[in-house]
């Protein structure tokens, strides 16, 4: 027990500095932690059924991207960017053919006893010429543009939840279908041109909120039922001076701002009908890609500092890397203007963009810290060699209930 407690000081300055701390997955033991994790991976085709065909045959992509969850083994994960196909083909062929099978650089093989993954807006038609060029639907980005959610076929850019714990699933409450208009002060895009609304009324009033979809997942751990709060904001660019993605992307985030205040909320209603936020006694991690830097980049930036700054959301640490470390203080030595720590970021975007904190797991109150990181190693590191399978990295934190 002495030498217990000496070690544990060391692992979490470890985990403070950005070096990676193997997960105990709590076999032989009793009570560790639980290790919640959010990864961007990329595993997204512009085809329909591309994923399904990638994984079908030896996809070096999603090797690394196996290895890296190998390495990391998180108790409970959100995947963005997985192409969602109705009969969960790709989903079943990442999981037999490359978490279940041992990938060079990674670890044991990895298996996730339960899982949720459900239908999102991207790539879904609208009917609306949502991005005012005179048509609707179309071919290639236009057809993209005019879908509930950018996409070039339905789910595209979906999401994944993999959990070695129970999901209950009678209790999952999904928000693809909530409407912008019903925000709370959801601002409709100005056109500077002409100063009027960017959306026409009859559209606005249709527009879907999220770009993907909002899910809170009831997961039974060993501690207690956590809800796991994901999803996927549009990124706040590739639209024009009226900023339509800027200001969806901060209500997409501002809606868990909102699932999470008390008060009574009729407007919020999820997919089955079920209205109002999140009980207040309730323990809930967020994760996702929330496309939205606290002071670098695009986007409004208020939208995820009043999330980090949230009463229920625990005050910790910011997750760090040695390797984001590296690449960004390498884009500030090119004279890319930089205003966040380097070590926080958690994806490489370029030298145009830089890189950016975009990736978040974001614990409730009633949770105690014991480590964290973004799974980012120096360019020196043998774990470099698996840790390039997109262009986002793993931010990883490891909870005590």
């Amino acid at each position: 027990m002495r030498r217990l407690t000496a070690l544990l000081p060391m692992i979490l300055a470890l985990a403070a500095c950005g070096g990676f701390v193997p997960h105990n997955d709590g076999r032989g033991t009793a009570g560790p932690p639980l290790r919640v994790a959010t990864y961007n991976t990329s595993l997204y085709s512009d085809e329909a059924g591309g994923l399904v065909r990638e994984l079908e045959g030896d996809s070096a992509h999603a090797r690394k991207i196996a290895a890296v969850l190998q390495k990391v083994r998180p108790d409970l994960l959100l995947v963005n960017e997985f192409d969602y196909d109705p009969q969960h083909r790709a989903a079943d062929l990442f999981q037999q053919r490359y978490l279940e099978t041992a990938q060079p650089g990674g670890g044991e093989p990895l298996r996730y006893p339960y899982r949720y993954l459900a239908p999102v807006n991207t790539g879904v038609p609208s009917g609306l010429d949502l991005d005012r060029n005179g048509t609707a639907g179309g071919t290639g980005r236009d057809r993209g543009n005019d879908a509930w959610g950018y996409g070039l076929h339905p789910g595209q850019y979906g999401m994944l939840v993999l959990s070695r714990f129970p999901i209950d699933e009678a209790q999952v409450r999904t928000f693809q279908m909530l409407r912008w208009s019903t925000l709370p002060n959801a601002q409709n895009p100005i056109d500077p041109a002409s100063r009027g609304a960017f959306y026409p009324e009859e559209i606005w009033q249709q527009l879907r909120l999220s770009s993907k979809s909002h899910w809170d997942v009831p997961v039974r751990t060993p501690g207690g039922t956590v809800h796991f709060l994901v999803s996927h904001p549009t990124p706040p660019v590739f639209d024009g001076p009226e900023d339509r993605n800027g200001l969806r992307n901060a209500d997409e985030i501002r809606l868990w701002h909102e699932y999470l205040t008390p008060g009574d909320k009729p407007w919020l209603c999820d997919d089955l009908g079920r209205c109002g936020g999140l009980a207040p006694d309730a323990r809930f991690v967020i994760a996702g890609d929330l496309n939205n830097d606290p002071v670098d980049g695009d986007g409004r930036h208020e939208a995820i500092i009043e999330l980090l700054e949230h009463p229920r959301v625990l005050r910790m640490p910011t997750p760090r890397s040695e390797g984001g470390a590296e690449t960004a203080q390498d884009y500030i030595a090119k004279g890319l203007k930089m205003q966040g720590s380097p070590a926080h970021v958690t994806g490489d975007f370029g030298p145009r963009t830089g890189a950016m904190r975009l990736d978040y797991v974001l614990p409730s109150t009633g949770f105690a810290l014991e480590g964290s990181g973004v799974f980012w190693p120096r360019k020196d590191d043998p774990d470099a060699a698996i840790a390039d399978g997109s262009d986002h990295h793993l931010v990883w934190m490891d909870l005590s209930l």
